[in-house]
């Protein structure tokens, strides 16, 4: 009999990942059959795709009312199970959303492999006791965070970033500049989901105009989602209408994250998994994040433990050697008031080649330490190996 594996993605990051996890489970066993919510990548990867559950992706209030529609899919979910067992259970990200459907799989004694794990070593430590409770294994995509969980009592094993897996075989970095900027490319990433572009891309188009002004060749670059394309191009048709002269030259793609990226000089892109994405091409960025002081005096601020939350930033600092001051790129989470010192850096970045070389210097030995394919074979073994009760989690092979 078929081996049978249900997979949950919210996010396009998470569609993507899983979307690999599902290919490298399929080589491994050609017979398993695949079924989960997610969206176009895991679809096209092979699984049926039972509810569309990437385009809505949402964070904060707009995530929690989405929480409605989860409840439905969580009661389908109960249903489907006591007909159709699974052998295994995988979220993917999106810990917000997996650990319940996590929940119902431990009601029916179903396995349950989280893949990338939550960020708790950043905030909500206090959600341990609930991955205990939860998840069977935990495939962490970060190389610290192995011995974080394991730590508090969570059966954790490094398999590597996904993200290495998904990128194009030939990419190269951008050859150092020599002399300032006289026409940049700059690449405009208001994130990949449909909230997040809404918050963020209205002010990072206001630094864009500050930057055009200061720098009249620049241009523009703007890849956007399935999720974000249409709010996007709504906006900056709302930013041409209420600002016409000088109108911002701007081109967006839909998709095309891996072709835009590396034509830009900088990037001025929101926190979150992107930040890595874009230093794997070498581009220097600066990184940002719209919350609103009420909103962030009142609760984020207290849940947070970090005082840095770029990416990038976290990983840079826990380099060997490396010192816990001073951050690897400028970063302004929380982003409120005003756009004025953003535009700055980035208008000093472009005209100062030497601080875009050293910038980007920094990424690439980030880069290296991390740039390890294989992440989605080794947890597809990992997997396998739940459903089969085989050798430990700890003697998966470290290698693709």
């Amino acid at each position: 009999m078929a081996r049978r594996v249900f997979i949950t993605a919210a996010e396009v990051s998470g569609d993507k990942h899983a979307a690999q996890l599902i290919r490298s489970l399929r080589q491994l066993d050609p017979e398993i059959i695949v079924e989960g919510f997610g969206g176009p990548e895991m679809a096209a990867a092979g699984a049926i795709i039972h509810r569309e559950t990437v385009s809505k992706a949402a964070m904060g209030l707009r995530g929690a009312l989405r929480a409605f529609e989860i409840r439905d899919a969580l009661k389908w979910t109960r249903n489907y199970f006591a007909e159709h067992r699974p052998d295994l259970q995988i979220g993917v990200d999106s810990p917000s959303m997996n650990f319940h459907f996590a929940s119902v799989a431990r009601e029916r004694g179903i396995p349950v492999l989280q893949y990338v794990a939550p960020q708790l070593w950043a905030w909500a430590p206090w959600r341990m006791k609930k991955v205990r409770q939860r998840v069977d294994r935990l495939a962490c995509v970060l190389p610290f965070e192995e011995q974080y969980f394991k730590e508090h009592g969570v059966n954790a094993v490094f398999v590597g970033h996904p993200l290495f897996d998904e990128l194009p075989a030939d990419r190269k970095a951008r050859a150092p500049h020599t002399q300032p900027l006289v026409n940049p490319v700059v690449g405009i990433l208001p994130g990949s989901r449909k909230s997040e572009a809404d918050k963020n891309l209205p002010r990072q188009l206001d630094v864009a105009r500050r930057i055009f002004l200061a720098i009249p060749g620049a241009t523009f670059l703007i890849p956007t989602t399935a999720a974000t394309d249409g709010i996007v191009r709504s906006i900056v048709n709302d930013a041409n209408a209420k600002h016409p002269q000088p109108a911002l030259p701007i081109e967006i793609e839909r998709d095309r994250f891996d072709q835009m990226v590396p034509r830009c000089d900088l990037c001025i892109t929101v926190s979150g998994t992107a930040t890595l994405h874009v230093a794997t091409f070498g581009v220097p960025m600066i990184v940002v994040y719209r919350i609103g002081p009420i909103q962030w005096n009142l609760g984020a601020r207290w849940l947070v433990r970090t005082r840095t939350f770029a990416l990038v930033n976290l990983l840079a600092k826990r380099l060997p050697g490396r010192s816990e001051s001073g951050n690897a790129v400028p970063e302004f989470v929380p982003w409120y008031g005003s756009n004025e010192p953003v535009a700055n850096i980035a208008i000093d970045l472009l005209q100062n080649p030497d601080k875009l070389n050293a910038q980007r210097t920094r990424l690439a030995e980030l880069v290296a330490s991390l740039d390890k394919p294989g992440a989605s074979l080794r947890t597809a073994r990992m997997a396998l190996d739940m459903i089969n009760n085989g050798m430990p989690a700890e003697a998966i092979p470290a290698t693709g």
